[in-house]
């Protein structure tokens, strides 16, 4: 018998808001969602761990150009966090190490939280992907090896305790880029005096995305064609934190041949201040890309979108 001819794949645009199950991989999903929408060209914004649930935004053909920027992005996690309990990932993953009597207050615990707001110093784990010689930490930490780990700085700009009923601590936590949850929970727990695991971990937002829209790949795939490709956001909405910036018709032609425009001497009005700007064609509201505007006015495109 024949096997059916694989569908050819087809550009498709966008984001795509995906609520992430547990025990999925970010890359499996990332690999499920492409087959989906049948779309060419994929990347996912950074990787959520597979016990971890919640938002990952999934960039499609053009979007693909700013996914650097969600990378860098702050994002907001909710946790539960299992005092007296610690194992050898961090997380349910693992196997427990070391248990202790949990006998902390709230107030304890808030009084431990104030220590951790802020700029903080972090060591990577283990259990991680970042690489040494070319191999990643958990490849080492598989075979039995621990290797030093330089601690990074790191942002937790809020903490907040949602919940305590021990052993188990509920926390929100909204942080810099490269803020490892598992290292905060075990560090926290360390802190108490009884050591601690995750027990889940939900991403809520990253930069301005939010879960509000999110949808799961079931639902995804529970809908027809057009309906999927109507499911993602806009290219734009990578860009939400961007000054606005319109071109007319000529300079736009220009500003998509990779041109520096003298945006001072044109004519265009008011600028937004320096800085990065999203670019837009005024007469049909069409995304051109992402630009530094410089002093005096100069426009120096960064990133163009293409396809129209």
């Amino acid at each position: 018998m024949k096997t059916e001819a694989r569908r050819k794949r087809v550009p498709v645009h966008g984001v795509l808001l995906l609520d992430k199950p547990e025990g999925l991989s970010s890359n499996d999903a990332l690999v499920r969602a492409k087959r989906l929408l049948n779309a060419e060209k994929a990347g996912h914004t950074g990787t959520l761990d597979p016990f971890a649930t919640g938002l990952l935004p999934l960039c499609f053909g053009e979007a693909t150009k700013f996914s650097q920027d969600l990378l860098e992005a702050d994002k907001t996690y909710e946790t539960t966090v299992h005092l007296g309990v610690r194992t050898d990932t961090g997380d349910t993953e693992g196997e427990v190490i070391a248990t202790a009597e949990v006998d902390v207050t709230s107030a304890q615990i808030e009084a431990v939280l104030a220590q951790f707001r802020g700029p903080i110093a972090q060591v990577p784990p283990m259990h991680s992907a970042l690489k040494r010689d070319g191999r990643p930490l958990y490849e080492y930490a598989r075979a039995g090896i621990t290797l030093e780990r330089e601690a990074r700085q790191v942002v937790i700009h809020s903490l907040a305790l949602l919940s305590y009923e021990a052993p188990l601590l509920r926390l929100s936590v909204t942080c810099s880029k490269g803020t490892y949850i598992r290292v905060l929970g075990e560090d926290i727990g360390a802190a108490l005096g009884c050591g601690a695991h995750l027990k889940t971990l939900r991403r809520t937002a990253v930069g301005r995305l939010t879960l509000e829209g999110a949808m799961t790949l079931d639902q995804l795939g529970a809908l027809d064609e057009p309906q999927r490709a109507a499911a993602l956001a806009p290219v734009d909405a990578l860009l939400s934190s961007f000054p606005l910036l319109n071109l007319d018709d000529d300079l736009a032609r220009r500003f998509l041949h990779g041109q520096r425009l003298a945006l001072g001497q044109s004519g265009i009005g008011a600028l937004p201040p320096a800085g990065r700007v999203k670019v837009y064609r005024q007469s049909d509201a069409r995304l051109l890309g992402v630009a530094q505007l410089m002093e005096y006015g100069v426009l120096a495109p960064e990133r163009l979108v293409l396809a129209g």
